[in-house]
Order: structure tokens, then sequence, then C-alpha cells
């Protein structure tokens, strides 16, 4: 990726213009972290991108970047810029093209995400990244008051930054993340769910979340009885501890069904045959990791289980009603329930021949 990236530069710099990796794939190098988001800055406008590379895709916002893909690579190019008042404590109202680099990093949010990389790999540090990266810090550039009032969500990104690189916040953004943390009300659910699921996704999960009570903004996000989160390496595992309120945070229809079998699996033993068949490893591993059961355990109890599924049974529901010569209904599930119960605790061979007895016997 870092090739490619580089003969996206000189293409830049061939048609007279400047250009630099810069930001997160710069700062993930530094700390030998794989990275696949790369952005590229330049003083070479929107319009000249658009010649320089063919099928290149104009922002639809006037501050948006231009975005190109090369082998198979997304990359966002952004012209150098500095950017007028903000609105709704999010968004630039106006951005102005400049061609100074130094100017165009300082509107940005951490020292951190202010290095960049030139065309042969030479790493370029104008405001003391990487100063801050060996101390493990993470410091806003300029007035850390004014960096998160112009923008809330960058509260949640120091957060995230901290807890995804095992940082510490500096004095004076816990104090910006003091003065400004009310203005987070204004940011949409949408876009501060997606820095919640990189803090509860991360492998530092717990020290988000410790970060999220400390700074006292679960009231804030509404992230109701957050104290109370059980650590686990699984971000539905985390949301299903989370009360939250309807039509708040928004969830896939799979999340939904996800987290309500969860919770269902938090109540109940993960070992039995049964509850790991009807819910599932996944869903039985993440709970058990929430009640601190063995993976393996659960894993091991579910490989011997004698079926994994409703196919595997050695009848059918139109065999039940084949061999009971009786009409559909919903007694059909309940049959069909039973059957799988006893052939899960081994009570009953999963075989045609038993199982079609067993029914003549029960259920005639």
């Amino acid at each position: 990726m870092l090739e490619t990236a580089t003969k996206v530069i000189r293409k830049i710099e061939d048609n007279g213009f400047k250009a630099y990796i810069v930001g997160g794939y710069v700062r993930d190098y530094l700390l030998d972290i794989k990275s696949n988001d790369v952005d590229i800055c330049t003083n070479a406008k929107p319009k000249d991108l658009v010649n320089i590379f063919k099928g290149a895709i104009l922002p639809t916002e006037d501050y948006g970047s231009v975005t190109i893909y090369l082998k198979n690579t997304r990359f966002e190019i952004t012209t150098f810029r500095k950017e007028m008042s903000y609105l709704d404590y999010r968004r630039p109202q106006k951005v102005i093209y400049i061609d100074d680099l130094r100017e165009d990093l300082t509107r940005r949010d951490f020292t951190i995400n202010t290095l960049c990389m030139d065309k042969d790999q030479n790493i370029i540090d104008l405001l003391n990244g990487k100063a801050d990266i060996k101390a493990k810090v993470i410091r806003t550039v300029g007035n850390a008051n004014e960096r998160l009032y112009e923008d809330a969500l960058r509260i949640l990104r120091a957060v995230r930054f901290a807890t995804k690189l095992d940082f510490n916040l500096a004095p004076n953004v816990i104090d910006g993340i003091n003065n400004n943390k009310h203005l987070l009300k204004n940011i949409s659910y949408e876009r501060k769910k997606e820095e919640l699921d990189k803090i509860f996704a991360s492998k530092n999960a717990k020290k988000g979340i410790k970060l999220l009570i400390d700074l006292e903004l679960d009231d804030i996000l509404e992230l109701n009885n957050l104290k109370n989160i059980t650590n686990t390496d699984s971000l539905i595992g985390i949301w299903a501890m989370i009360d939250i309120k309807d039509n708040t945070y928004r969830f896939s229809n799979n999340e939904k069904e996800l987290m309500k079998d969860v919770r269902k699996a938090l109540t109940i033993n993960n070992l039995d045959p049964y509850n790991l068949y009807k819910y599932g490893l996944y869903v039985n591993s993440i709970a058990g990791s929430i009640k601190n059961i063995s993976k393996q355990d659960i894993a091991r109890c579910y490989e011997n289980l004698i079926i994994h599924s409703r196919k595997e049974l050695a009848v059918q529901p139109d065999d039940i009603i084949e061999f009971l010569n009786i009409s559909r209904g919903p007694y059909i599930k309940e049959i069909y329930n039973e059957l799988e119960k006893e052939v899960l605790y081994r009570r009953l061979k999963n075989n045609a021949s038993d199982l079609k007895d067993y029914c003549l016997k029960h259920f005639s």
C-alpha cells in the first residue's frame, strides 16, 4: 500500500504540485501498526486532481476530499485548506484552499495526526507529533478548548485514540473535554455510535469504557449502566449490556437480533446442549465471556452436540405429518422441538426409525 501511495504522490508532483501522506497512516507507520487507511494532502485543487486522475470522484460538499481508486485501494486526497467557523459544533461553515502545509496541519485535531510522509518516505514533523507519540499522549493542535468546541466529536475521537493506542490524554485535553462535553448532545447518534463502536471493539476497550465513565460522558451519551459493564472482547456483547433508550442509537436488524439473543443467553446455562443448539456458538461464547465461562469449554460442548441445526435432525416436519397422518398446525413445531431436545440430551438416537417410533408412541 505504501508503494502505491507514493506513486500517487509522484503523479501529483509530476504535474507541478506538492503532495504528502498525512495523518493516521504515518502515525501507525511509526508505531508499527498495520493500517489500510491512506490520506493524502496536496496543494492541488480538486479540479486539478480530476485532470490528473481519470475516474477521480469529486467531493459532494465544498469541504470534502477527492476520492481515487488505484490498484483496488481507496485514497482520499484533500487540498491544503483552512476552515472558517464551524456549524453545529461539527462542520466548518466554509473552507479556503491554501498553499501552505503547516497552515493546513494547524486545522487538524491532534498532533499525532499531523505527521506527514513525502514520496521518499521521509517523515515531516512540523507540530511535534513524534514527541507526543514517544510520550504516548493525546494532545490537540493548538488550544484544546477551541479544538473541541468547534468539533465536539473530537471528544470521542480523543477517547478512541487513547483507547486504541493505549495513550494518555493531556491535562489540557481533559480540561477541554470537561468544558465542552455537553456539546455532544448536538452530534448525531450515528456519528457518536461510529466512534463508540471503535472504542468498544478495541482490544483495550476496558480503558475506553473507564475513560468514558471518569470523564462523565456516559450520562451525556445516554449510555445508562455503563458502570456495570463486564469486560468482553465482543462489540455486540458490550452493546447488549448497555441500557439504551429507544430511538437513540440505531442498530441493524442483525445487530438487534444478536443483542436480544445475548441478553437472553446471559440468563441461561451456556453449557447446556439445548441452549447451545438454540442460540449457537457465537452468542453463547459472548454470554460466556461476560460470565467468565471458558470459551474452550463452550466450544467443546458445542462441538459435542449431536446436531447443530434443524436440517441435521433425521426427520423433518413433513415426515412427522406423514407418519402421524395429521394436518399442518402449530403443534408440529412443538413435536419437532421435543424431538430436538430428546436427541440433544441423548435420550433418543438421531435416526428416522427411532424418531418415528417416539412420535407414534407419544403423539398418536
